[in-house]
Parts: structure tokens; sequence; C-alpha cells
């Protein structure tokens, strides 16, 4: 079965594809395959429209997928005698199929493999083959390198390796249409955030830029659309696009909006989604970054039509308000007591590094309540 194009993995991409992904099972010699989703998906009919005999079924995935929930996978996959995954759902799907893989074919514990533990290294090609397939528009994580898991600890940390992706990508964008639109506008400001952050990182690397700029402009054409109408498909196609773009131009990393949104990810208080949080943080993060990436908010600005990068963060709270997302931690029930906690984390996070300004654990405190 020959994909739609190859760029890190295989990507067969376009309205109907889900049926192929029995036939792509045959192809990778995946006979008793385990489906890593979620309880939603199973019951919405989203599984049967894959067409995959003789498979397991762990759907066991909530947001934000934890370290219990990857050894609930690990133990499903082994007892059911397994060989191979596939991830249907959203990043947290993704991610924890991620996870799951890495564990079935390295001893524990989880940690040690984390990109803070000095784990990249330690990963290598023992992961099952697996098969992504995104129902929703955000995370990029069916071509991404990374995955995110939060630890028995409470901490939410990255695990990075090329082994890390998936043997193919099955990305079609009529699985996206049953998103409720509250899913649909934090998925997209997710997928948008990755490509303006990844834009922005000062590493160099023209192919990712260029990848990321693409989807900047498709996201911020068509989100709108998505949200108001769900049922648009060429307005989720794009958003598929968009969130494709952004996932293979990580490859430079990202920054400051990722860093202060993945250790809220793993409270235990309040349940919160990732692209909601990056959404959130987009205006403050580009107020903070302005003078450091002048050049590049000021190339994005121009794509949609604004004077300079000075006026990215108001336009990104336009949009937030069109959407109904909000603007303020405290409103999705987030304390000074939590943010206080988190800064230490997000200045220690992955993301850090690669944000275009030095940012430090007073920064992300200020950052964090700029917007409680």
């Amino acid at each position: 079965m020959l994909p739609t194009l190859s760029y890190l993995t295989d990507i067969h991409f376009g309205p109907g594809k889900a049926a192929a992904v029995s036939e792509l099972t045959r192809d990778m010699a995946i006979r008793r395959p385990m489906i890593v989703t979620d309880a939603g998906l199973i019951g919405a009919g989203v599984i049967d429209r894959l067409r995959v005999e003789s498979a397991t079924i762990y759907d066991g995935v909530l947001t934000n997928p934890t370290e219990a929930q990857v050894l609930e996978a690990v133990a499903t996959y082994r007892e059911a005698g397994c060989d191979g995954i596939i991830a249907v759902g959203g990043g947290s799907s993704l991610d924890l199929a991620k996870c799951a893989g890495l564990l079935i074919g390295h001893e524990p514990p989880l940690r040690q493999y984390a990109i803070l533990e000095g784990g990249v290294s330690r990963i290598r090609d023992r992961i099952p083959k697996w098969i992504a397939v995104p129902t929703t528009a955000g995370s990029g994580s069916e071509v991404g390198r990374a995955a995110l898991a939060t630890l028995e600890t409470g901490e939410k940390l990255g695990f990075l390796s090329p082994y890390l992706l998936p043997a193919a990508a099955i990305c079609d964008p009529e699985l996206t249409v049953s998103m409720p639109p509250w899913v649909t506008a934090g998925t997209g400001m997710d997928a948008i955030s990755h490509c303006v952050e990844t834009f922005c990182s000062p590493r160099w690397n023209p192919a990712a830029d260029a990848l990321a700029l693409d989807g900047f402009l498709r996201g911020m054409s068509s989100l709108r659309s998505a949200f108001g109408n769900g049922a648009d498909i060429g307005a989720r196609s794009e958003m598929m696009v968009c969130s494709l773009m952004g996932g293979l131009a990580f490859q430079k990393s990202l920054g400051a909006v990722h860093s202060l949104s993945h250790p809220l990810g793993g409270l235990q208080s309040v349940r919160l989604h990732h692209g909601t949080l990056n959404g959130l943080f987009l205006p403050v993060v580009l107020e903070f970054n302005t003078n450091a990436c002048k050049e590049k908010l000021d190339a994005l600005a121009a794509g949609i039509g604004l004077s300079s990068g000075a006026d990215l963060p108001d336009a990104f709270r336009s949009l937030l308000e069109d959407l109904g997302l909000p603007l303020r931690l405290g409103d999705l029930g987030v304390t000074d007591a939590d943010v206080v906690t988190m800064a230490p984390r997000a200045a220690a996070d992955h993301c850090t590094p690669t944000n275009p300004r030095p940012l430090d654990e007073a920064a992300c405190l200020e950052l964090y309540r700029r917007v409680l």
C-alpha cells in the first residue's frame, strides 16, 4: 500500500483512508494488534470503521496519560500475546501507545527514558510496530518523535527518540468530523501553537521553518470554519494538514508555551486540556519573546495580513474569544499555589532551552501570574 507521502514516516492522507488500516496491518504482518483508544471512540463507532479483525482493545486512555495507564496497556498487550499496536484517538492515545511500546521493548521504570533523565540514548529499536490513527487535528503526535506521560510522582515528562515514530500514520479528516466544537477549538490551538513555537525556535532548520509556516497559515485560515461547521470537510482537512505540519516541524523543538503547559497537565486537582492551555499561553508568551524573534513574528504576522509581529498577541486573543476558549488560568480552576509549584518544573522542562528568550523560574512564575 503506497503512502500519500513519506516524510519521517509513511503518511496515508485523505477522506476514507481509515478503512485502509486493516490492509496496513497485513502489509506489516501484524496479526494480533492491540488497539489503544478511549471508551468514547468505541461508543461512537470509530473503531468499527477500521475493520480490524482479531484485535485486543485497551480503552483506558484519559486526557494526559499516566504511568499507571501505560503499565495497564503493557499488561494487556502481553496477556493477549499481541504483536503490534494501533493507536486511535487524540494525542493522549498516541502518546500512551508510544510509552507502552517503549516499555514492551525495554526494561522499566519509565522514568529512565525521559529526556530530562538522559533517556534519549537508552531507547533502542525494540519497540513493536505501530500505526497512528489520529481522530483530532492538534497534537501532531502521529508524525512526532516525542511522547508525554505523567509519572506517579505527578511530573509530566517527555520522551524522545526516532524509534517512537509510528511505522505509518493514517490521517483521515472524516474521523475528526464528530469532534465537538470545544475539542475542535482546543486541538486546533494546539496545532497552531506547535507551528508558531517551532518556527520561532532558534535552532537552524529551514525545512522545518517552511513546514511550520505553511501549517500556521492553513490553521489560521481554517480553524474558525472547522469550529463553526464541523461537517466542513475542507476545513477539517486543512486543520489535519496544520497538525501534520506542526508535528513534522517538531525537529526544531518548541518553547515557553509548552514549558508552561506541560507541568499543569500533571495536576491531579483539575484535569486540563493541553491544547487549550497552549492557546491560553500563546499571546502572553509572544509578548515575552517579541524582541528575541522579531523577524520570525513579523513573517507570521505578514502571512495573515497583520502589519507586524506585535499585533499577533491581540490577534490570538481575538481568536480565543471567537472559539470560546479561556484567557485566564483561574477560569480553569488553577490557583496561585498551583503555579508557584509549577514554575520550577516549567523552567526545567525540555522545551525551555529552545525558547527564543532565556526562561528561568522567576520568568515562568511571572508568565503564569499574568494569565492567572
